[in-house]
């Protein structure tokens, strides 16, 4: 990435934590200017999870010497290898646990896709503060010009309501969970006076605190809690003195959790929609999520973001920014 862009004698480590990439790229990026304020680094996530790869093991001693095959993303998802459960089951353990209806799952949804609706608003006046457009070169046709998200559906509280569960008796439908998407995401991690040197009079985003959890095996959806929790404590910030919330949500259970736990209204988070809409590129979803946190944060002249969101069948990122003049 250096090279092309054209730096060919730095480089960096390349970083992969699920869905908690980007806040592990962040804090990596970040200890290192912590040791020089003058450093300056490039943090890129990029992820392809709507057809990702199959590895080929060679197996001679097989029959025939058919090999073994994995499909890196959707094995994964259908199969934590740590708790050995399926992603969507670990919604839909925390949904039993907690006494989380289906009802309620349906009306997170179709808040969150409203919330979505409204990046659109004005030709999506909102989205093109941190959006741009990206031109795909194809050898006997024309560029592809990608400047909006693409694969995000229609969604009414009826429509919902007409899906089957995934399983039975169950309250997780394919409505109410994410979908396999593709995207990158990147910014720039550095020192404040580098930092307002870039910003072009726009102000600064200082990053507070960051943290990282672990829950039980399988119970996903409420691995995001205890992380922001860690990073609010770091911060030495109240969940109340929090202006803006967003967060990762590949299940509408996340969001249930979450508002009862930490005690805030589910209304009150993702105001412009998440990732339960627009879609899980695992590595930059985190790192979209934040950029629409800042720039929600610079709407309303600063303020204290916090962004949390799960991982890998049992984990948790998040972080704290204050946006500032």
């Amino acid at each position: 990435m250096a090279a092309r862009l054209g730096a060919p004698g730095i480089s960096g480590p390349m970083i992969s934590q699920a869905c908690a990439t980007s806040v592990a790229c962040i804090y990596s990026a970040a200890a290192t200017t912590e040791g020089n304020d003058s450093e300056v680094t490039l943090v890129v996530t990029t992820d392809r999870t709507s057809n990702g790869p199959q590895v080929i093991y060679p197996k001679p001693s097989a029959p025939g010497g058919s090999p073994e095959i994995e499909n890196w993303v959707s094995d994964s998802f259908a199969k934590d290898p740590w708790a050995g459960e399926a992603m969507f089951t670990t919604a839909e353990l925390v949904a039993a646990e907690e006494g989380i209806t289906r009802e309620e799952l349906d009306d997170i949804t179709a808040l969150r896709y409203e919330q979505y609706r409204k990046s659109l608003e004005n030709d999506r006046e909102f989205q093109k503060r941190y959006m741009v457009p990206v031109t795909i070169p194809q050898r006997r046709k024309d560029p592809i010009v990608v400047e909006e998200d693409l694969g995000v559906y229609p969604t009414t509280r009826e429509g919902l309501a007409k899906l089957k569960p995934m399983t039975e008796g169950g309250v997780v439908t394919f409505g109410s969970q994410t979908h396999p998407a593709d995207g990158a995401a990147g910014m720039i991690v550095t020192g404040e006076e580098r930092a307002r040197e870039l910003a072009n009079g726009e102000g600064v985003v200082r990053l507070l605190a960051t943290g990282f959890a672990r829950v039980a095996k399988a119970r996903m959806p409420k691995a995001p809690v205890p992380a922001a929790e860690k990073a609010l404590a770091d911060a030495d910030i109240s969940i109340s003195e929090v202006d803006v919330i967003k967060t990762h949500n590949p299940f509408a259970v996340n969001d249930a959790y979450f508002a009862k736990q930490m005690g805030v209204q589910v209304k009150d988070m993702n105001d412009y929609g998440s990732s339960l809409i627009f879609g899980h590129p695992q590595g930059p979803t985190g790192a979209r999520l934040i950029a629409e946190m800042i720039e929600q944060l610079r709407l309303r002249g600063g303020g204290v973001g916090l962004f949390t969101g799960c991982a890998a069948g049992d984990t948790g990122a998040a972080l704290v920014v204050r946006v500032e003049d």
